[in-house]
């Protein structure tokens, strides 16, 4: 019997958006719940448990900050915000309240639809899932039981700080994580704001796991927000 399709709600209030992209993701197989306001949006997301919400952050009668606050309060549906803002805060706002990632509008579809397999691919993998022992993008290999890292077949010596990082990202692959979050998983609550930490720390993982680090291919940057760890094949 084939799997049942991923129902995905889609919290948008501008009709020729919510059109084009609830009928591309039909057209890829995608089941689709319409949302054309916040409260619409939150009561589909506690009355049809979506495994993807994709959310408008310009809503005409909530914004969708609280929108975000308020289904993380509920549970941990994967959302990823579709923003027009221009002001990197709102994005750095919306993933500190538990957004999982964002696109700016405009974008493209198989962008989009690479967001959503990767949000859907962490719904099947909780966390501390012992069932992922190792995990490979590229050339870098991280054995996550004996804590080695290896780049092509040369083993890569990180210190313990370093190790925590590549591990947090690895927790978070293919989305962008915050430098507040990962400063909160690597150091702890009370470094939030040392961001200062992660720039050198990033600097030394790149130059110990990207072929040339001044073009780093697998650890990016999100100018202004945090870091993602892209999955390459």
């Amino acid at each position: 019997m084939a799997s049942k399709a991923p129902l995905v709600l889609l919290i948008e209030d501008e009709p020729q958006m919510r059109r084009f992209l609830g009928g591309a993701l039909r057209a890829h197989e995608y089941q689709v719940v319409e949302a054309a306001s916040a409260r619409e949006g939150l009561a589909q997301a506690a009355g049809r448990n979506p495994e993807v919400i994709l959310l408008d952050l310009g809503l005409p009668d909530l914004d969708g900050l609280e929108v975000t606050r308020e289904i993380r309060k509920a549970g941990t549906t994967p959302i990823i915000v579709l923003s027009a803002r221009g002001r990197e805060q709102d994005k750095v706002t919306a993933l500190d309240l538990g957004a999982d990632d964002y696109l700016t509008k405009p974008f493209g579809v198989q962008e989009l639809l690479a967001r959503i397999r990767v949000a859907l691919r962490h719904t099947t993998l909780p966390d501390g899932d012992a069932s992922q022992t190792v995990f490979q993008t590229g050339e870098i290999r991280v054995d996550l039981v004996r804590r080695q890292v290896f780049l092509g077949d040369e083993e890569a010596h990180l210190t313990p700080t370093e190790y925590k990082l590549l591990a947090a990202l690895i927790r978070h692959a293919g989305m962008v994580v915050t430098h507040r979050q990962l400063l909160q998983e690597v150091w702890g609550a009370n470094y939030g704001e040392q961001s200062h930490y992660l720039r050198v720390y990033m600097a030394q993982l790149r130059h110990k796991l990207e072929r040339d680090p001044t073009r780093p291919r697998v650890l990016t940057t999100e100018p202004g927000i945090g870091y993602r760890l892209r999955e390459l094949d």
